[in-house]
């Protein structure tokens, strides 16, 4: 299985490419305005998944804005913080012209605006000379400026738009839109790891939010019915509702603590990413029981890289990610999820070809190789920019 599989071009590289002499011509290493969505904080303890994911793929040329930090910025990558201009206007467009002073300053080659398409179309109105690019780390399909087949037309002609996953791409062309979408895969940097163990813990562990969508309370409902069957095996939850340690008490989680405490399964809360990935390097199995269509599947992926047998729903982008090295179970049958729990629990042999399996899948999302790929399609990016008609504001 290919890690993408975008129309007429490999994942990552730009489809439709403008032909012609034009598209021999080197443009190396374009300055970068990497715009983070407003709610995202690029620091230690208090990034999400996109931060993340940027810090990941900074090139040494690119600046990320994004609201300032309560804490120090991520070390090793030039961050600016947007500072809202308090005038009468909305809140986002308060932040847009934060982050066009921004560009005065920084004067990039290119904005690379993430997940917010209201974002992206005000700074390419804002800024008709520069080229903009729009990443979705989400399903289109709900965003402001994006919902309707129409809006996503107009939206892929004033902007580049980049997919996270196959999926994601799909979705945005739904209902007969025929913008050009590229598809860059999020990227796990394998060198960033912790250590292989050389024997891991009999641990069922699920990480990520702990809310329905997530299939929270399918993993703790499989749990219950395997654990009582396997003296010496645990299963953590490491999670909350949010991302951070001031995440509320929900419902549904007061709820499901009391499910897990009958089911023998420990919800440990928020834990910073470096714990996860330090659980994550030690389980011997990670469930990833997504009943929301995943837009890519990040936790499968780290699960993967870290060398974990990983047993993964069938929904969204999870199985471009995990492919053929994991198993797969339906989040709404617990017998299903329980059976593949059993099966992994049973055979030691098994744990380890899927531990396996899931590190060489890794490997194909390495940040290294990603992103190279990242910087080829800012290059073509800015390239096709000069020709008319490629991208029509």
């Amino acid at each position: 299985m290919s890690v993408s599989r975008p129309s007429g071009t490999q994942a990552g590289l730009p489809a439709g490419g403008v032909g012609g002499k034009e598209a021999q011509v080197s443009i190396s290493a374009p300055r970068v305005l990497t715009v983070l969505p407003p709610r995202e904080r690029f620091a230690s303890g208090e990034a999400g998944a996109i931060a993340l994911l940027v810090r990941r793929m900074a090139e040494s040329t690119e600046t990320v804005a994004g609201l300032a930090p309560a804490g120090q910025p991520f070390a090793g990558v030039r961050f600016a913080p947007v500072v809202p201009v308090f005038r009468p206007f909305s809140r986002i467009q308060r932040y847009v012209a934060g982050v066009v002073r921004l560009v005065r300053s920084v004067r990039p080659d290119l904005i690379e605006v993430h997940n917010r398409p209201d974002v992206a179309l005000a700074l390419r109105k804002a800024c008709p000379g520069l080229p903009v690019s729009l990443v979705l780390h989400n399903d289109p399909c709900g965003m402001r400026r994006a919902r309707t087949a129409a809006e996503r037309e107009h939206l892929g002609q004033a902007v580049a738009v980049v997919a996270v996953s196959e999926w994601v791409r799909g979705r945005f062309i739904s209902q007969g839109v025929t913008s050009c979408v590229r598809v860059l895969p999020n990227s796990l940097d394998l060198s960033k790891l912790p250590p292989p163990v050389p024997q891991r813990d009999p641990v069922v562990l699920f990480a990520g939010r702990i809310v329905a969508d997530k299939g929270a309370d399918a993993f703790v409902a499989a749990c219950a019915r395997v654990l009582p069957r396997h003296t010496g095996w645990r299963a953590d939850m490491i999670g909350a509702d949010r991302f951070g340690a001031d995440s509320p008490e929900t419902p549904f989680l007061t709820a499901l603590r009391a499910q897990a405490q009958q089911a023998g399964v420990e919800l440990l809360g928020y834990q910073p990413h470096e714990a996860v990935m330090q659980a994550m390097s030690r389980a011997a199995i990670v469930v990833v029981p997504s009943r929301w269509p995943e837009p890519f599947g990040m936790a499968a992926l780290e699960a993967m890289g870290c060398g974990a047998a990983v047993v993964a729903s069938h929904r969204g982008g999870l199985p471009d990610v995990v492919g053929e090295a994991g198993l797969y179970a339906d989040p709404d049958d617990p017998d299903t999820l329980a059976a593949a729990l059993e099966q992994l629990i049973g055979s030691p042999a098994l744990r380890a070809e899927a531990g396996q399996a899931g590190r060489a899948r890794a490997r194909l999302f390495d940040a290294a190789v990603m992103r190279e790929k990242r910087r080829l399609l800012h290059e073509d990016l800015v390239r096709e920019w000069r020709w008319k008609g490629v991208f029509r504001a």
